[in-house]
């Protein structure tokens, strides 16, 4: 994947496009995350950014970028399948690398302890 695609992935978008992406996030997040998390090496912060793009308290850019980059995690298509084992998920590795480095700092520790508590239960309740 080249910056210029994954730029595009996580241009932060206009109010209406980060609605439509959180519901995609919304829907589909659990379900790919638990295919996921043997192959990510850093679940637990893609668990933390889910949490803290839904948080009100996150700043709108910062949600628009996490909103796409995790759209682009839950999309069933993307750049290399998902379903490909051990390089399906190496360019949704890039983009939230990618949108980790442009959001550095904004994933609160109250994030992290949510997204410790639905690791342990694997899908939290709020989830199902």
């Amino acid at each position: 994947m080249d910056d210029v695609k994954i730029g595009e992935i996580l241009l932060p978008g206009e109010e209406s496009e980060q609605e439509a992406r959180a519901h995609k996030v919304r829907r589909r997040f659990w379900p790919t995350m638990k295919r996921a998390m043997r192959q990510l090496p850093f679940s637990r912060d893609v668990v933390a950014a889910y949490y803290c793009a839904f948080d009100p308290d996150t700043p709108m850019r910062t949600r628009g970028i996490l909103l796409g980059a995790l759209a682009y995690f839950v999309l069933p298509f993307d750049f290399v399948p998902d379903f490909l084992a051990v390089v399906g998920f190496s360019d949704d590795i890039a983009v939230l690398t990618a949108a980790f480095a442009a959001i550095s700092g904004q994933i609160k520790e109250d994030h992290y302890i949510k997204a410790d508590e639905a690791l342990k239960d694997e899908v939290p309740e709020a989830a199902r």
